[in-house]
């Protein structure tokens, strides 16, 4: 009885000693995979691409024809270097004046991106800044005023207040413009490498060059002038990204496999 008594002791230690041993293969399994876990990439490279806004508005605005060419670089892990380019031909027809504007642009400044990206993905929440330049011209297709009677009428009250148009022809050329920009907006990729965005852009007027007799109401690249000296601008954006070199994006993760190591070997 003794006997069968300590053989059944026996068979549960070896048993119980069998369960640890397993539980340390598998914790050692465990601390393997969290190992080999790979560390984090940040892709950097240059965006290039177009603004759908002004190229739409050539098909279905009537006397605008524009483009713009739109472009990032990514310098550190939140700073970009940015800046559009573009070209526009607009004629305008206020109820007062209709005239033509014509000429081209480039802004450069930089983005912030204020969004924490996931992976290797490059989408922006951003806040940034603009100088712009625009070098364009002017033609006054025609203006309307009041004339308070008609000298070949017999009855003063005829045509009292009636507008008469006239129609000068007048061309304004070597004018240009200088002016600051504050953006905001977003760029999502909606598939790989192809980045879609939208940004608002409010404008200040630095220095422009005035037509004699006339004023600047649209300067390419800045829109419609208010007040004499601020403009308001969208555009939605289509853009392909050029990747060129990774980053690690941070050393957590080696940090982190340094102090399993030193622990395994304590």
């Amino acid at each position: 009885m003794l006997r069968f008594i300590f053989s059944v002791l026996l068979l549960a230690s070896f048993n119980g000693f069998a369960q640890q041993q397993e539980l340390k293969v598998k914790n050692a399994d465990t601390t393997t995979t969290v190992l080999s876990v790979k560390p984090k990439y940040d892709r950097y490279g240059l965006r290039v691409g177009v603004d759908a806004y002004r190229f739409a508005r050539t098909f279905y605005e009537k006397g605008f024809k524009g483009l713009e060419v739109v472009a990032d670089y990514r310098l550190t892990k939140k700073i970009y270097a940015a800046g559009e380019a573009g070209s526009v031909t607009f004629d305008i027809d206020d109820d007062r004046i209709n005239f033509t504007a014509k000429g081209s642009y480039i802004k450069l400044g930089f983005d912030y991106n204020a969004y924490e990206n996931w992976l290797d993905m490059n989408n922006m929440i951003y806040v940034g800044a603009r100088y712009g330049f625009s070098t364009f011209s002017q033609r006054v297709n025609s203006y309307k005023v009041y004339q308070n009677s008609d000298v070949s009428s017999t009855d003063e009250t005829d045509n009292y207040f009636d507008d008469v148009t006239r129609y000068p022809g007048s061309n304004f050329s070597g004018l240009s413009a200088h002016w600051l920009e504050v953006v905001g907006g977003v760029k999502a990729e909606v598939i790989s490498n192809i980045f879609m965005g939208f940004s608002v852009r409010l404008n200040t007027l630095l220095a422009n060059k005035k037509p004699a007799g006339f004023d600047n109401l649209y300067i390419p690249g800045f829109n419609r002038t208010y007040d004499g000296s601020f403009g308001v601008g969208i555009n939605y954006t289509v853009s392909y990204f050029i990747p060129l070199y990774k980053k690690s994006a941070s050393k957590k993760t080696e940090e982190t496999k340094g102090g399993k190591a030193s622990d395994k070997k304590q």
